[in-house]
C-alpha cells in the first residue's frame, strides 16, 4: 500500500517542483494559440482526417492534467471542425481554433490519426456522438472528477469503436461515470474498467494495458508497447500513438 501510495504521490509532487521552477507563466491572454503544425493542410492533403490531441492543462493545472479535444476535416473540405469542452460558458465549444492549436503555449501531442476511407467512416459517427454528448450546456463542466474535456473524448471514444483511442495518464476525467460504481468500456474500447464515479477504479484493456486510478490520476503498464504511464509525468516508455490507415 505504501508503494502504491508513493508510485501517485511522488511523480506528482516531482512534476509540481519542475513547475515552480519554469518560467514563463503568462496570462492566457497572452499565451500562445497558434497551430503546432501537426494538422496536415487542407489545400495539399483532401482525403478526410480525423485527429484527437492533448495539451498540458494551463498554469498550475498542467502539473495534474491534460487538455483534450477532437478534430476532423471531410474529404475534400477546405477546413476543419474542432471541438473541445471548456470550463467557461457553454461547456461544448466548436472549432475555437486551429486544429492543432497550442492550449496556452503548451504545444499538443497526436493521440489518434486516421485518414482516408476510415476517417471518412468515422466522421459521421463523431458527429452523432458530439450531438448526444449528455454535459454539453453552461455549467456541466467540472474540473475534477469531471466531466470535463477528457470526459468527453472518452465519452466519444466509447461510442465509435474505431476510435481506439488511448488518454495520457494525466487525462483527469477520462474514468468519470455519473453513478458511484460503474462498470464501463475502456476509452479505446478494447477493454473493461471500474470506475468509482471518477475518483477510483481500475481497467484492462489492450491498447491502454492495465490501469490503476485514483482520485482522476493513473499508475499504468502498457503491455504491447511497453511502457509505464505515471501521474504527473505521463508516459515513460515506446511512444502510444494509434494512426488508423
Amino acid at each position: 500500500m505504501i508503494v502504491l501510495i508513493l508510485a501517485f504521490v511522488l511523480p506528482l509532487a516531482a512534476q509540481a517542483a519542475l513547475y515552480a521552477v519554469q518560467d514563463g507563466h503568462v496570462h492566457w491572454r497572452q499565451a500562445d494559440w497558434s497551430s503546432a503544425g501537426l494538422a496536415p493542410d487542407p489545400s495539399e492533403v483532401s482525403a478526410a482526417i480525423v485527429q484527437v490531441y492533448a495539451a498540458r492543462a494551463y498554469r498550475w493545472r498542467g502539473i495534474f492534467g491534460v487538455h483534450s479535444w477532437i478534430a476532423f476535416k471531410e474529404e475534400g473540405a477546405a477546413n476543419y471542425v474542432r471541438y473541445d469542452v471548456m470550463g467557461w460558458g457553454r461547456a461544448l465549444r466548436e472549432s475555437i481554433g486551429p486544429p492543432d492549436g497550442r492550449w496556452a503555449g503548451n504545444t499538443p501531442q497526436i493521440l489518434f490519426e486516421a485518414r482516408g476511407p476510415g476517417a471518412a467512416t468515422m466522421i459521421p459517427h463523431i458527429k452523432e456522438a458530439v450531438a448526444n454528448y449528455p454535459h454539453a450546456e453552461h455549467g456541466s463542466y467540472v474540473l475534477w472528477p469531471g466531466p470535463n474535456s477528457n470526459t468527453f473524448i472518452a465519452t466519444i471514444a466509447r461510442q465509435v469503436p474505431e476510435l481506439e483511442v488511448s488518454l495520457p495518464s494525466l487525462a483527469i476525467g477520462k474514468d468519470y461515470a455519473p453513478h458511484w460504481f460503474s462498470l464501463m468500456k475502456m476509452p479505446s474500447g478494447t477493454g473493461w474498467q471500474l470506475s468509482l464515479a471518477g475518483y477510483g477504479g481500475a481497467g484492462v484493456a489492450t491498447v491502454e494495458g492495465l490501469e490503476l486510478h485514483a482520485f482522476g490520476q493513473t499508475l499504468g503498464l502498457d503491455i504491447l508497447r511497453p511502457a509505464l504511464k505515471l501521474p504527473g509525468i505521463g508516459r515513460l516508455g515506446m511512444p502510444r500513438i494509434q494512426v488508423m490507415p
